[in-house]
């Protein structure tokens, strides 16, 4: 039986908006500022709950990479660039792939604990204007760090073959699921199920010509996920890998990509005062550690912890979203925690959308509930392993 400790106080999911996601580098978000990026997400979810500007209270978006374009307090400047007036706050949380996730959650906590009415959560990342040559390494290999966790800084990919090697999980298995994620998004597009949640934007990108190198700019419209790409088992398979030797590939792995999403959290009373139909409730949350060289199985620490806070097996979930930062993470995650094939990544994930870090749990947030209503699900789960070592999971209920 579901324990949730209801108080006076419940927060819910009003609204929820997000851009295409972008192919880093060479999509149409390759010279869009993490700024406009968040703020067409954070004004498109304010417009959808039909609340003013002025009444949000705080605006918290979720990035892994707070620096440069996305640094200096990315959800306050988010919201400015939102056209949100001056006096609605901002924070910027990392908790690196699940920032965005964390982010709701967090906006969610303000209203039940902190007696805010209306927050914004969300996530973005910029990939495109962060993770190159201008990206700030200085001292980041900390000794203090190194002495206690010698595997802190392992780059994600490596992690992934760890998993693989340490688990046995086969590089057949993770290309049949790659390619069943691609078949599974492409299928929910052409259905409209991702239509409900993306917005259309116009932006510039710049456009490299292969045989002089000059770059020109050019005005683009973009109003679906770039990374869907039809993709069998034999294409996938036939993929190199990335380290020789290795079983990991740009098929089986999450795209660098760019975008941005915002829900709107309000208390029920509220929303119920103004007629607000929410998508759903935040119930709440669960994070754990684990060893950072196997950081992509965190998921299986998390899950079970709040599985047990609100009294319900893994049975009771309806709609499972657990992000394809690798297929080898989801598989080993999948089988050990004893998820259902059809209730997991029921629409694609990651490896066929692409994974803005900073955005990536708040998009599961808002299309989890969309797909467990249009299922006439209960609940939602959303899981995410985390960079360092770590395991998130958010429990949310359908309205």
């Amino acid at each position: 039986m579901a324990n949730f400790n209801i108080g006076a106080r419940e927060a819910v999911i009003a609204s929820f908006a997000r851009t295409p996601i972008g192919k880093a580098y060479r999509g149409a978000f390759n010279d869009t500022g993490a700024p406009a990026l968040a703020g067409a997400a954070i004004a498109a979810a304010v417009e959808r709950a039909g609340i003013d500007g002025a009444e949000v209270d705080d605006c918290v978006m979720g990035c892994a990479m707070p620096q440069g374009s996305s640094g200096l307090n990315i959800g306050r400047s988010g919201a400015l660039a939102a056209g949100l007036p001056v006096s609605v706050s901002g924070m910027t949380l990392d908790r690196q792939c699940s920032s965005g996730m964390m982010a709701t959650a967090t906006a969610a906590k303000q209203i039940v604990a902190d007696g805010m009415t209306t927050v914004v959560g969300g996530g973005v990342e910029s990939i495109s204007l962060v993770q190159n040559e201008h990206q700030n390494t200085h001292r980041l290999l900390d000794p203090t760090v190194l002495s206690n966790a010698p595997d802190y800084f392992m780059p994600m990919l490596q992690t992934a073959e760890t998993v693989a090697a340490r688990y046995g999980v086969s590089r057949e298995d993770m290309d049949r699921y790659g390619a069943n994620s691609q078949t599974r998004a492409i299928a929910a597009n052409e259905a409209g199920r991702l239509a409900d949640e993306v917005i259309a934007m116009t932006v510039t990108k710049k456009v490299m010509d292969r045989e002089t190198g000059t770059v020109t700019d050019a005005e683009v419209t973009i109003d679906r996920d770039e990374g869907l790409r039809p993709s069998t088992y034999e294409q996938v398979s036939s993929l190199k890998t990335v380290v020789e030797g290795g079983t990991i590939t740009a098929g089986n792995a999450s795209q660098l990509s760019d975008g941005a999403a915002a829900t709107v959290v309000m208390e029920r009373a509220e929303a119920e005062r103004r007629g607000i139909e929410p998508l759903g409730f935040y119930r709440g949350i669960a994070v754990a550690g684990c060893e950072p060289d196997e950081m992509g199985i965190g998921p299986v620490f998390a899950v079970p912890k709040l599985l047990d806070a609100h009294g319900l097996s893994v049975d009771d979930i309806g709609v499972w979203e657990l992000n394809e930062a690798f297929a080898v993470q989801v598989l080993y995650c999948r089988d050990r925690l004893g998820i259902a094939d059809e209730r997991l990544n029921v629409n694609g994930s990651s490896i066929a959308i692409g994974h803005p870090y900073g955005m990536t749990g708040a998009r599961l947030v808002g299309h989890a509930l969309l797909e467990a209503k249009r299922r006439g699900e209960r609940f939602a789960v959303i899981t995410m392993c985390v960079g360092g070592g770590m395991g998130a999971a958010g429990l949310f209920e359908v309205a």
